[in-house]
């Protein structure tokens, strides 16, 4: 069973930082494409950043510059650091998986995507 567990979400001021961590089983992590997507309070889901495989990065351009997304294939964690936080990063933060396997390309689109994990909560205050 495919299961993606978000954790390290919190509250923290404008300009601080965050470190969220998704724990990935059921699958052979390596061969995948991974994704960060997030839900602001009362919007729709939108793209933070995703990773290929060989571990190429791409990132919305809301968040360039201040999120890193990393992997390690041997942990099975997919990271998603985050600096000089803003109050509009607020949301629902969801760790995504491909639905393809060998999957070379990331796309930013939720399409690629069929596996979520439940979220964890980033709150950022003015």
């Amino acid at each position: 069973e495919v299961q993606l567990v978000e954790t390290g979400g919190g509250s923290v001021q404008a300009g601080g930082s965050l470190n969220i961590s998704c724990a990935a089983s059921g699958f052979i992590f390596s061969r995948y494409c991974l994704g960060w997507f997030r839900q602001p309070p009362g919007k729709e889901r939108e793209a933070v950043a995703v990773i290929e495989n060989r571990g190429k990065t791409k990132y919305a351009d809301s968040v360039k510059g201040r999120f890193t997304i990393s992997r390690d294939n041997g942990k099975n964690t997919v990271d998603l650091q985050m600096n000089n936080l803003k109050p509009e990063d607020t949301g629902i933060y969801y760790c995504a998986r491909s639905e393809d396997a060998w999957c070379y390309v990331a796309s930013l689109s939720e399409g690629q995507y069929n596996y979520w994990g439940q979220g964890t909560q980033v709150t950022v205050s003015s």
